[in-house]
Parts: structure tokens; C-alpha cells; sequence
């Protein structure tokens, strides 16, 4: 479902060196690394949002570097992104913000997208929010309305970024029941990002982890912690011992 290629992308400085990747329909893939190590610019790239200066991106069968832009927004509409501030529209309601990828994508009469918004926030948790303006949710609240407005449209490919970010960790532990639910439902390929990574690893069954530019290491999220690259061992664990 998704396949990176030898990719590299540089800002100021290299900052993704050759990557490859390869996740077949329905995994569920977590992603840590130090920060500034490139995690969300793996994920824009994934989506279309940058371009990699070498490499190819392929996603459900498009290579996004090839493409023009019109086949390049049809392959963002099969994705589901929960960027890592949420990105709530503050000028819109909840409701409002949880129908607009139906209503960007249009076909659907009011009806059908109010009936499809209720029952998502539903499904999250929110029922009663529809009208309430994101200046008036929670953080905990936000992120599930961000979720809400990421799965609705039950895209085939769903990203999230930091979605436990600056959450205790009873509602971290929800947020992760939320999304194991709703990937166990739709079959989605799941790419998920955090720092977090000990509650990371309880949700994903394969783990990745950016260091350096490259991918140090990819395999089973139960053996991460005694992985035989001591980078990867003391980052997992915590420790202040070690080349970190």
C-alpha cells in the first residue's frame, strides 16, 4: 500500500537519507526518532504534501513523484491525516469541522453527511459537540474531533502524527483503544508517529525508527527494546547511558 524507495530530502542540511519502506494493506506501522530526525516530513511526503529530492514515493500503486497534481490530490483523498496540532478550522464548529472532507468531496446530500457526522463523534466520544467551537473542547476533546474528521471518509491509508501528544496517559490509552478499534474495523494501513514510543508500542505491531537519516530500525514492536543496535536499544528504554 505504501512503498519509499531510496528517498532523500534535504532542507538546510540532509535530513532523510535513502529511505526505504514497504507496508503492505492493513499494518499498522509506529514511527519514533529523536526530534528533528525527519518523522513528519516522512509523513508529508507519503501524502503528497513535499516531494523528495531523490527516490520515489509510491502509494495504492501512484508514484507521487511522477504524477501531475490532479492525479496527486486523487491519491490525498484515500488518505486520512491527524496532523500534530490538530489543525482544527477555529472558525468552524466541530460538526463543521468533522463534515469537511465530505463536503470537499461532494456527492453526499446535508442529510447523509450530518447523519455520517453523528455517528463518527459518536464513535469518539463526542456526542452533544457537534456545535461547540474548537475554542471550547479540551485538548483530549480536540484530538478526537481531529480523528473524527481524519476517518471519517474511511480512507484506505490513515496517518497520524503525534496523536497522544500532551495527553495524561489514561486518555493516551483511550486515544489508542479509539484507533485500534477503528483500524480493526476498516482494514485501514496505518502509519502512526510519536514520541511516546513505550505507549506507541502497544498500538503498532511494527515499528520503525529515524536516526541519523535513515531507518535503524524496522521489525516487530515486542523486540524493539532489545534490538542489537545500541542506539536503538537506549532510546527505547530511556536510558541516559549510551551513544545518544
Amino acid at each position: 500500500m505504501i512503498r519509499l524507495e531510496a528517498v532523500c530530502k534535504s532542507f538546510a542540511e540532509p535530513l532523510l537519507r535513502g529511505i526505504h519502506l514497504s507496508l503492505r494493506k492493513g499494518t499498522i506501522f509506529g514511527l519514533c526518532g529523536p526530534a528533528a530526525a525527519g518523522k513528519s516530513v516522512l509523513l508529508k511526503l507519503i501524502c503528497g504534501l513535499h516531494q523528495p529530492d531523490a527516490g520515489a514515493v509510491v502509494v495504492d500503486g501512484q508514484d507521487l513523484t511522477s504524477v501531475g497534481e490532479v492525479q496527486a490530490q486523487e491519491v490525498r483523498t484515500r488518505i486520512g491525516m491527524l496532523f500534530q496540532n490538530n489543525a482544527l478550522f477555529d472558525f468552524m464548529t466541530v460538526g463543521e469541522n468533522v463534515a469537511f472532507p465530505l463536503v470537499r468531496r461532494g456527492g453526499l446530500p446535508e442529510e447523509e453527511i450530518e447523519r455520517r457526522v453523528l455517528a463518527r463523534l459518536k464513535a469518539v466520544g463526542l456526542s452533544g459537540s457537534e456545535h461547540k467551537l474548537p475554542s471550547e473542547l479540551s485538548g483530549g476533546m480536540k484530538k478526537r474531533a481531529a480523528i473524527a474528521r481524519a476517518t471519517i471518509a474511511r480512507p484506505p491509508i490513515v496517518i497520524y502524527d503525534e496523536p497522544t501528544a500532551g495527553l495524561d496517559p489514561v486518555t493516551t490509552s483511550k486515544i489508542y483503544d479509539l484507533l485500534r478499534a477503528d483500524q480493526e474495523e476498516t482494514g485501514a494501513t496505518v502509519v502512526a508517529v510519536s514520541s511516546d514510543v513505550e505507549a506507541l508500542r502497544t498500538f503498532a505491531g511494527r515499528m520503525g525508527m529515524l536516526y541519523q537519516g535513515r531507518l535503524c530500525y524496522d521489525g516487530p514492536a515486542a523486540t524493539m527494546a532489545d534490538s542489537d543496535d545500541p542506539v536503538v536499544r537506549q532510546f527505547v528504554r530511556g536510558e541516559l547511558e549510551g551513544p545518544l
